[in-house]
């Protein structure tokens, strides 16, 4: 259980890592918005990988950070970035399935417990992508659409970065 909740805080560093990537296509091709939404979700990723590095701690655990992988940062469009996310998204979900599947085999109830929260989770993190997707669908390459979702995507705002950009003292 220890060596896949290790696995897990990797994968979702690269999770942080795959966003921040989009978020770099999308801020060069001049959608802040959609880089805004990339930029706080690889936040809420960090978050997730925290919180199972925490959890390690809390149950006597080490943990054994691993090298993350290089993201992808060029797409062919908009509509393909965020098909990458789904999937991804989908491989994050398939993830944290084995892991549930770990702790019932190991009868580890405190960790099967403590990955509910994933579960749901996952179930959110595949709806609001697909939504995504299927909108980018509709659209198509309608410059008006693209940048009116752009700028509704963009009302969802990292927190991290407000929080080191405040004036101290």
């Amino acid at each position: 259980m220890l060596k896949a909740l290790n696995e897990q805080i990797t994968k979702e560093l690269f999770s942080a890592y795959f966003y921040l990537g989009i978020a770099a296509y999308f801020k060069r091709i001049g959608f802040e918005g959609f880089a805004t939404w990339m930029e706080a979700q690889a936040e809420e990723e960090f978050g997730h990988a925290i919180r199972i590095y925490d959890y390690v701690f809390e149950r006597g655990g080490a943990v054994e950070l691993e090298k993350i992988e290089r993201p992808k940062q060029e797409f062919e469009s908009p509509l393909k970035a965020f098909e990458a996310v789904y999937l991804h998204e989908v491989g994050v979900t398939e993830s944290i399935y084995k892991l549930v599947d770990i702790a019932e085999e190991e009868k580890d109830r405190a960790t099967y417990q403590f990955l509910q929260w994933f579960v749901e989770e996952q179930v959110e993190e595949e709806a609001t992508t697909k939504a995504i997707v299927d909108k980018l669908r509709i659209i198509g390459d309608n410059p008006h659409g693209l940048f009116m979702l752009d700028r509704e995507l963009g009302a969802r705002a990292p927190k991290f970065r407000s929080m080191l950009l405040q004036p101290t003292g």
